[in-house]
């Protein structure tokens, strides 16, 4: 007997879901036909690869190293498969943005590329930049803007732009030229754990200031945005965030002296990912039009 794609599958489906039901409710199958798939595939090795821990099944070392074997291989035949299923000017394409670039960039992309291409399907994911590069490796979307840092072997990084960011407020008494360890102590508000954003910020700050005063940490751009237009504090935002309230007057940019922190906005993909001619497209068309609108903020 031979290994099968489907018991490949079913065993990668029975590690992400830990338990049989899941898997069978997630497959359409029941669950003795998972079972027996596992006992299956276990003989065929001639190894068991789960330890029966508690009613759950458990990866042990044999199951570890066989995961790492198939899974990189099983995604890129499902990718092709995906792939295949769409000709160049018609399908679909599964976008990730972290939250900056979903908000300001993602919308006339997806508007102009959809009204170019009116039978391409654009599928747009949002979360910070962790939760994209989860994304790309579960295989749920293509292709990920973000604007944080990524160490992952796995992960093919391209910069397409630089971001400014800078410090805003309603405060008016903290407009004037400083340094930005003068207001550690003020009141900050900033992005929750794993934004871009927020990491870009402290991470340039390390060197400069003692600690910084953080009294609320918010998911969303726009929220913190709110909150600044209606209490005096602070925050580190992204330029493009903020055009029309700087415009408007609503919002300040603290004159602070030798700061300057810029960030890369990179365009990410998984290493197995396949290109096909609307993937590429796509991508090009999305770059170039990046390009063009950070060029108009400067």
């Amino acid at each position: 007997m031979k290994l099968t794609l489907r018991q490949m599958e079913i065993f990668l489906n029975v590690v992400k879901e830990g338990h049989l039901t899941n898997v069978a409710k997630k497959m359409g199958l029941s669950q003795s036909a998972i079972s027996m798939s596992i006992k299956e595939l276990e003989n065929i090795l001639n190894h068991p690869l789960f330890d029966r821990i508690n009613k759950k099944l458990i990866l042990n070392e044999m199951g570890r190293a066989f995961e790492k074997e198939i899974a990189p291989m099983i995604k890129k035949l499902k990718d092709i498969e995906y792939e295949f299923k769409n000709s160049v000017n018609k399908g679909m394409v599964r976008v990730g943005a972290s939250t900056t670039i979903v908000d300001y960039l993602m919308p006339p992309i997806l508007c102009s590329y959809m009204n170019n291409y009116p039978e391409v399907k654009v599928g747009l994911k949002e979360g910070n930049t962790q939760r994209i590069v989860e994304l790309l490796k579960e295989g749920e979307i293509d292709v990920g803007f973000i604007e944080g840092r990524v160490n992952d072997p796995d992960i093919i990084k391209e910069i397409i732009g630089i971001d400014e960011l800078i410090v805003v407020t309603t405060d008016q008494s903290l407009i004037i030229p400083s340094f930005i360890d003068t207001l550690q102590e003020k009141k900050w508000v900033l992005r929750e754990e794993g934004s871009g954003t927020r990491d870009v910020f402290l991470d340039y700050i390390k060197d400069k200031v003692d600690h910084i005063n953080i009294f609320l940490e918010l998911g969303h751009t726009e929220s913190i945005k709110s909150l600044l237009l209606n209490h005096q504090c602070l925050t580190c935002i992204s330029k493009i965030a903020v055009r029309s309230e700087l415009s408007d007057g609503k919002l300040m940019q603290v004159p602070l002296k030798k700061f300057e922190c810029k960030r890369e906005f990179l365009m990410i993909y998984h290493k197995d990912k396949y290109h096909s001619e609307l993937f590429e497209k796509f991508i090009y068309f999305s770059k170039s039009m990046i390009k063009k609108m950070l060029n108009e903020t400067r």
